[in-house]
């Protein structure tokens, strides 16, 4: 069957094309009105050269049980200045896959300013996960996102994979908040195998339980970070593992931060077999203090940081930038354990640790 949508003023302008046969569906063009009905209809969805309207969200949240996303060709977006999202996914048993050679040309140029979310332009994020559960979003390609690129909340056993991130453009055409991957309310999520170019965290987790971030490669942002934690609903982080990842050319390797005057919990965080070059602020951070708008320079001790476990974390910093620095109220911290760590190249010494446990194995 072919359903050809007619437009103004009686002119026969083909603006949706939708191919149904069986169970699978292919949309391509530019009108999202038989979207519903498709996803009520089928459970093999293929997106394909497509151009969502401006200000319109491809809303892919009435799936079927099972359904399989495809992405082929190029997908686009149309302009206008708005605080929504994209692309929003959920459902239970969805597969998510970005065919060889498609891409998500985001044209994120348009909307940067070098304010991001913090004021200028209106800017939608990439890609919102909802409720989606046991699923898995592989092999996506993504280029020049307004500003945050996966925003990951309420989700349970997903897997991302094969996730390719290029905001490189951003660094000189005021790119900003462009996050990889934004993490609450979450269990059991692994992002993995991925390359993320951005300038803002590579991977930040909110809230949550049970997330792997394992053999990913960041690159021009700000580290990968646990935080900021505190005020939010959820501000418990536990049970977190890094493993075998490059952050190379960013702000900051590793960053853990709290929010100053906040409560809640960070525990059981692990970080393994990290690589890191060319950082200009810090190789290792991790504060008590922190501020949206800057950092007080007083941590407070409303969120305990309890056995966090770094081996094997290796690299330098620029001249100017500090190898490890921890600013805790005293107390917060208990059960540390660092071992092979070696972040060197920092030529300042006036900077002290505050706050670490005894016997941690920390050297700042």
């Amino acid at each position: 069957m072919k359903l050809y949508l007619k437009v103004l003023l009686g002119l026969a302008i083909v603006v949706a094309t939708v191919f149904t046969q069986n169970n699978n569906c292919t949309l391509t063009g530019n009108s999202l009105d038989n979207l519903i009905a498709i996803q009520r209809q089928c459970t093999e969805i293929v997106i394909e050269n497509f151009t969502v309207p401006a200000n319109r969200t491809l809303l892919l949240r009435r799936l079927q049980n099972g359904t399989r996303i495809i992405f082929r060709g190029t997908i686009r977006f149309e302009y206008e200045e708005w605080d929504g999202d994209l692309i929003v996914v959920s459902g239970s048993n969805i597969t998510v896959i970005g065919d060889p050679g498609h891409l998500f040309n985001c044209h994120g140029e348009r909307w940067w300013d070098g304010f991001g979310g913090n004021g200028g332009k209106l800017k939608p994020k990439f890609f919102r996960t909802t409720n989606l559960n046991y699923s898995t979003v592989t092999g996506l390609r993504v280029k020049n996102t307004p500003k945050q690129v996966f925003s990951v909340n309420r989700c349970n056993h997903v897997v991302f994979s094969n996730i390719i991130i290029d905001n490189v453009d951003g660094d000189s055409r005021g790119g900003h908040n462009t996050d990889g991957f934004d993490l609450n309310e979450n269990k059991d999520i692994t992002i993995q195998n991925s390359q993320i170019v951005n300038q803002d965290d590579c991977f930040a987790i909110g809230s949550g339980t049970n997330c792997n971030f394992f053999h990913n490669h960041c690159s021009g942002g700000h580290g990968i970070s646990i935080g900021s934690v505190g005020g939010r609903r959820n501000n418990v982080v536990r049970n977190v593992h890094v493993k075998n990842c490059s952050v190379v050319d960013s702000e900051n390797g590793i960053r853990i931060k709290t929010i100053v005057n906040a409560t809640g919990q960070v525990r059981d965080i692990k970080y393994e077999g990290i690589t890191m070059r060319n950082i200009t602020n810090f190789g290792i951070l991790v504060r008590g203090d922190y501020l949206n708008g800057g950092p007080t320079g007083h941590p407070t001790a409303g969120v305990p940081i309890t056995n966090l476990t770094l081996d094997n974390v290796r690299g330098w910093v620029r001249q100017y930038a500090v190898n490890v620095y921890v600013l805790l109220a005293d107390g917060v911290a208990s059960g540390w354990k660092w071992t092979n760590v070696s972040i060197t190249g920092s030529t300042l010494n006036n900077f002290t640790c505050t706050g670490v446990p005894p016997n941690s194995g920390v050297k700042c």
